[in-house]
């Protein structure tokens, strides 16, 4: 990877940053059933069932442009089933959606378990259909025209036409002097592909955004810090999301800030981290240092984690209104 550190003319000094932030992603159906566990097996266990657009890609993208960003644009993969609903819904969440329809697969869906017990936490069953059938025809350097910024969701890594195509939008993205983060999104399909396999895909990144426990992961280390730190020895800004316990940013090997969390009720922790993700790049792209941004990443955290879904509710509260 890249050497440690970066001189003036680094992507992360403090200064607004001209154009669009585009997300390549993920695009699936959310079905998320709240229940107070434990699980009744073989059996009824009660719930409250709602179906909402999600996906983690798409998910960054929504709080992206809810935290004012002025132009956010998406490529993902969905099936003809749902194509039309998502474009609506991408688009009047501030969104630009590049939707490549899928001729044969349907689109993702997750199915999220939600414990309304305290802590809110949730369980996946993945069906990701369309969404990781992405590839390098679904690609054109064209897409980074006005683009000040990539993000690449880590779900792109999990599939073999998605690592293409990842490779290539970065391959591009590098050429036009375009800025590129990645958020791991998944520690169990981290562990299915392999730690130096990830890290070898995501060699020339400018941030990465793991979670606590993919930070973890991808080191060998048990204390976020010391992860935190040792991923920064290689990538240029580290910012591990620890939910309730805040946010680490990390530079050349050293823990550079400690972002406490902003306090929250939690009803469902689904797309907590990609609510982070999206408000830290849209502060990024304004100017914001490192922990500033992921200051704000944290209240849109606090705020994605009271409500069902992972999107921004349309007419929540933005940044400047969060306590």
């Amino acid at each position: 990877m890249r050497e440690p550190g970066w001189d003036a003319t680094s992507p992360h000094r403090r200064e607004h940053r001209d154009g669009a932030l585009l997300v390549v992603g993920d695009v699936v159906t959310d079905v998320v059933a709240q229940y107070r566990g434990p699980l009744a097996s073989g059996t009824d266990t009660a719930a409250a069932i709602r179906t909402v657009p999600g996906g983690a890609g798409a998910n960054v993208a929504c709080w992206a442009a809810h935290w004012g960003c002025a132009e956010v644009r998406l490529l993902g993969r969905v099936g003809a089933d749902a194509a039309a609903w998502h474009e609506r819904e991408l688009t009047a969440s501030g969104v630009r959606p590049h939707l490549v329809v899928d001729p044969a697969a349907p689109t993702g869906t997750v199915i999220c378990l939600v414990d309304t017990g305290a802590s809110a936490e949730r369980t996946f069953l993945t069906d990701s259909g369309a969404s990781l059938r992405l590839d390098p025809d679904d690609w054109s350097p064209s897409l980074l025209d006005g683009v000040a910024w990539l993000h690449l969701s880590g779900y792109l890594f999990f599939s073999e036409s998605c690592r293409a195509l990842a490779a290539v939008a970065l391959e591009s993205a590098r050429a036009r002097g375009v800025p590129v983060s990645v958020d791991p999104a998944s520690a169990g399909f981290l562990t299915e592909l392999g730690v130096d396999r990830f890290l070898a895909l995501a060699e020339g990144i400018d941030v990465l955004l793991p979670s606590r426990d993919e930070a973890c992961l991808l080191t060998g280390l048990p204390d976020t810090a010391d992860a935190a730190a040792k991923l920064s020895r290689h990538v240029p800004l580290v910012v591990v999301k620890q939910g309730g316990a805040g946010a680490l940013v990390a530079e050349s090997g050293t823990v550079r800030d400690l972002v406490p969390a902003t306090p929250a009720a939690p009803v469902d922790t689904t797309g907590a981290g990609d609510a982070f993700t999206g408000a830290f790049l849209a502060a990024l792209l304004s100017g914001s240092r490192p922990g500033e941004a992921a200051a704000q990443g944290c209240r849109a955290g606090a705020l994605a984690v009271e409500r069902v879904g992972g999107r921004p509710e349309r007419g929540m509260d933005g940044p400047g209104t969060v306590p």
